[in-house]
């Protein structure tokens, strides 16, 4: 649990707050209207925080990459010149080989 101080007692006492966080080990809120403002952390923690950001941003793109992926490949191809023959007839038909032989 973190130890919470008003932003006007805060500022009086910086330095023993600071003292606290990288000594103690502690986490300090600095509240304004009993509100939280600002977290005082050590440099520690806050890599720490960083660190778990990166780690969960990076699954989320990877989980989003799959089911692109996942996507496209349930996709199945299906050939224009099928399509056209059946609207076109023999015309499509012969345009279709043409086409392959590209």
């Amino acid at each position: 649990m973190a130890y919470e101080i008003p932003v006007t007692q805060a500022r009086a006492e910086l330095a023993e707050l600071i003292n606290r966080v990288v000594y103690g080990g502690e986490r300090v809120v600095v509240t304004r209207h009993g509100k939280p403002l600002v977290a005082l952390v050590s440099a520690a923690d806050l890599q720490r925080l960083e660190s778990d950001e990166a780690a969960a941003q990076e699954a989320a793109q990877a989980q989003a990459e799959e089911q692109v992926i996942s996507s496209v490949s349930s996709l199945r191809s299906v050939s224009s010149a099928q399509g056209e023959r059946h609207r076109f007839g023999i015309a499509a038909e012969h345009r279709g080989h043409d086409d392959r032989d590209r």
